[in-house]
This record gives structure tokens, sequence and C-alpha cells, in this order.
């Protein structure tokens, strides 16, 4: 079999490794336009809080390695047009700038996502910046060594981590968000309040229900918003990624946003091209229907498994919780699954409950505060999501409950699901079990 990978980050190189770790005499190709391969964009934070001191640290993999298992691998070489119909590609190299024709039996679609630049005045000034590859996280870090107030436009999960990166590395941080929370997509207003409360305690200025209409400036930038202005000497724009699919545009199945549909073998509508990683929709387990999720772990699995489909349809795909964390100041923040508020948005009959408490007993010399929000569906009593925030590290729990939700587990179970107890980690109904109990007593007294 002859297979082409179009694009090798994080799902590209796991379908690669898959392929030829279960079928090594297979012919793989892969066209990267890039030079360089499998760059983890979530550890720019960490270079740039100085948590890890090479940036090319966060490559898992290269050409070489992959080289070795058996693919040709071929860098700076960009796909100019996919012949889905007669099964043949196009493609430049981009330092000869030859064109040229290839063919596939199977094709994997693994291009990735690209930030979203909001069509602003302004945006194109040199001291405003985008954060996802490796070349752009070697500018910011370069640019805001010469740079000490830096503003954060978007609140999700890499603007807050940059916001924590810059607030410990001496620099005056702004961070605007046009909701009214942080982190909308994963944690419900009142967990998003600890989070926010937390970032202005260590000096970042944080500006919500603010849309950036415009840029303008020269020695420094301004920043012109919906309700006033701000000025700063650098601006990194986080808000959001848009899926790279215009080379399959018309030839296979996608939603309103330009993300590839798959099936349960991350197969696309057309048989011969699977798709994998930012480029493609998850199954989202919450709500049973196709979503736009652009997260690593998703683009891991996905690529494995068209590694293992292109061969049959051998594998099905789990689905995804979106499950996530990140360590702020010290604290853990994750979530898993639907917030109080989308499971709204979605029609579920759907409530909350909050356990405020220590992880573990007052007589044990230390303990932490944690806070967890268990979403449910009153109606079938199903777990739809939680959200976690402590000092304690609690994202191991946030993966407890993905798998809950993955495998359909009531509130119910959760209040006697078998777990340790030691009073060194818990107590004897651990915290899980605890706020499990809570949403069952509340539905008995609505009863």
């Amino acid at each position: 079999m002859k297979v082409i990978v179009v694009g090798c980050t994080h799902a590209g190189t796991a379908a690669v490794d898959q392929i030829l770790k279960d079928h090594p005499g297979t012919e793989v190709t892969v066209y990267e336009r890039d030079d360089n391969i499998s760059f983890l964009s979530c550890g720019i934070a960490l270079y740039l809080g100085r948590r890890v001191k090479k940036l090319e640290d966060m490559f898992y993999a290269d050409p070489e390695t992959l080289e070795k298992l058996g693919a040709k691998v071929c860098m700076k070489h960009d796909v100019l047009k996919i012949d889905a119909k007669n099964k043949k590609i196009m493609c430049e190299n981009l330092e000869t700038h030859d064109v040229f024709e290839d063919t596939y039996d199977k094709l994997i679609m693994t291009t990735g996502s690209y930030v979203q630049v909001p069509p602003i005045v302004g945006i194109d000034n040199s001291k405003i910046l985008m954060c996802k590859s490796y070349a752009q996280a070697k500018a910011i870090y370069e640019t805001a060594k010469k740079n000490k107030h830096i503003a954060i436009v978007g609140a999700g999960y890499i603007g807050v981590e940059l916001a924590e990166s810059y607030a410990n590395t001496d620099h005056e941080v702004t961070l605007i968000q046009s909701n009214n929370q942080v982190l909308n997509h994963y944690l419900d207003p009142e967990m998003s309040d600890n989070v926010v409360d937390l970032l202005k305690e260590h000096g970042v200025n944080v500006f919500l229900n603010e849309h950036v209409n415009g840029f303008s400036g020269d020695d420094q930038v301004v920043i012109e918003t919906s309700k006033e202005d701000h000025k700063a000497d650098l601006v990194i724009v986080c808000t959001g990624f848009i899926a790279n699919t215009d080379l399959l545009r018309g030839q296979v199945d996608m939603d309103r946003h330009g993300a590839i549909i798959i099936n349960d073998y991350v197969q696309t509508s057309d048989p011969d091209i699977y798709a994998a990683g930012d480029a493609c929709t998850v199954n989202f387990n919450p709500t049973g229907k196709s979503s736009y999720m652009p997260l690593a772990t998703n683009a891991i699995r996905q690529g494995a498994l068209a590694g293992i489909n292109i061969f049959g349809n051998i594998q099905k795909y789990m689905g995804t919780q979106a499950t996530s964390g990140m360590e702020l100041f010290g604290y853990t923040v994750a979530s898993t699954g639907l917030t109080l508020t989308n499971a709204l948005e979605h029609e579920f009959n759907a409530d909350a409950v909050v356990y405020h408490d220590y992880y573990r007993p007052d007589y044990m010399p230390t303990t932490e505060m944690l806070t967890i929000r268990l979403v449910y569906d009153k109606d079938t009593r199903k777990i739809l999501g939680a959200q976690f925030f402590s000092k304690h590290e609690v994202a191991q729990s946030a993966n407890t409950i993905s798998v809950c939700i993955q495998n359909n587990n009531t509130i119910d179970d959760l209040s006697f699901i078998d777990m340790l107890f030691q009073p060194n980690y818990d107590n004897p109904f651990n915290y899980l079990n605890l706020v499990g109990q809570m949403a069952v007593d509340k539905e008995r007294e609505r009863k």
C-alpha cells in the first residue's frame, strides 16, 4: 500500500509511527512544509516562563526518527493541490521550487490548524505576534526580552498560560478577553472567577467583556477596545485556531467551520482519505455530536487510529471528553466534559453541585482546599462534566471523571465507586465520592 501523510505535527507523527510499527513494509511518504515536526505548542508558556531552558526540548520526534522507521520524509514541501477523485497530489519543493505530482492508495490529512487572525485594523503591526508554532515561539521570546509591558488578546488556555509566564518573569501583563469570563470553553463563570482572582493577585491586569476593535501607535501599541484603550510594548494574539483544510474543500464533508468530519474510524466521506488532529472534528461524548476541539491529546489518538484503520475498520475511535488541565501560580485548574453553561445551551436538563472542602483530614500536618464543580443531567442522572481548582494536584481526578463520562456513569455510580482511603491522600469517602453524594442529595431534596 502507498500512503501519503500531509502535515506532520502530533497527528501525522502518530500515524506514521503506527503504520510502520504494525506494517513495516508500507510505502509511507510524508509531506511537511515546515522545517520541523512534532512541536509541542503547549510547552511555549513553560519556555517563556523559563521553566524549560531549551525550546528545542519541545520536539518529541524528528524527521530522522521517522526515516529510520522506513518513511520517506519530505520536509519543506508544500502540497498545493489534492485531487481526491484521481488520488493525486501536486507538491512544491520550497527550496528548489520544483513542482511535481505524486499518487496514493490512502491519504491521511493531518494539516493541523492555524491561528485565527481577526480582521482588525492595524493587526499587521510588527509588534503584534501570534502564538502556536516553533518559529512564532522563538519570535515571542526574543521580542519579549526588549519589551516590559505585554498585552495578550484572548483568555483561552494559551492566553492564560502566557499571562502567568510573563507575570513570573517581571513583565507587566494585560489580559484582554471579549467574553465575560476566562477559559469559557472549559469553566463555568464561578470557577473562572477563581482563575481571574488568582491572575489579579499576581499582578495581571484582566479586562473582560472588551472586544478589540483595532490597533494603532508606533513606539507603543494602542489596543482599541469596545470600552477603552490600552497601551503595551508588545501584543500577543491568542484568539483561537482554524482548521487548515482548504486542500480538501468540496471533496470531503466538512462542518460549518471548515473542519473535516470523520466517522468512528477517523475516515472522511471519501473512504480512501482519513483525517486526524486539528484538521478535523472530534466525536464529543457528552453530547454525542461532532465538535471542533483542537487539542494535542485528540490529535495523537486520532493519528494513531488513522494509522491502524487505513488497513480496514479495525479499531473504533472512542471519542473525547476534551479533558484538559494547567498549573497556574501553584494551583491546578482542570476540566472535563461540559460546563453547566454549555450543557444548558445543548438543551440538557442539567444542574451542578460544588464541593468545597479540604482534600484530606484536617488532623494531617498540612492540607489544601479543593473546589470541584460537578455537572450532571437531572433526567438521566448521567455525569456530564466537572471542573477542579486547588493547590493540591487534582488533574488525575479530571481523568477519572473523564472515564466516568466515557462509560455513561451516573451520579449514583460516582457516589459509591471504589476509591482508596489513606489519610495522606483523602478521607474515607474520596472527594469524588462526596461530590457525587452531594448531587444525589440535591436530587433527593428536589423530589
